[in-house]
């Protein structure tokens, strides 16, 4: 039996495997799937938070603070 045998033959079977699929479950499938859609689209992202320039100031200087910081307490230095 040849690679393009083998092949072949998983062909046919996943095409029986997904025909029993849509006869056994085809309706089901799609009323399970719209509610999970909408409710996919009922998710609300929270707004974006902007910083104020001053904002920003503030947060560059304490990080310069921080790193001066562990630059003395570094052993070495």
């Amino acid at each position: 039996m040849g690679v393009s045998e083998i092949l072949a033959q998983i062909d046919l079977e996943i095409a029986q495997l997904q025909r029993a699929r849509v006869l056994l479950g085809g309706a089901i499938a799609t009323k399970i799937r719209k509610p999970a859609a909408a409710a996919a689209k009922k998710i609300t992202r929270k707004k974006k938070r902007n910083l104020t320039p001053e904002g920003r100031e503030r947060i560059a200087e304490a990080v310069k603070r921080r790193w001066a910081e562990q630059k003395k307490a570094a052993p070495g230095r």
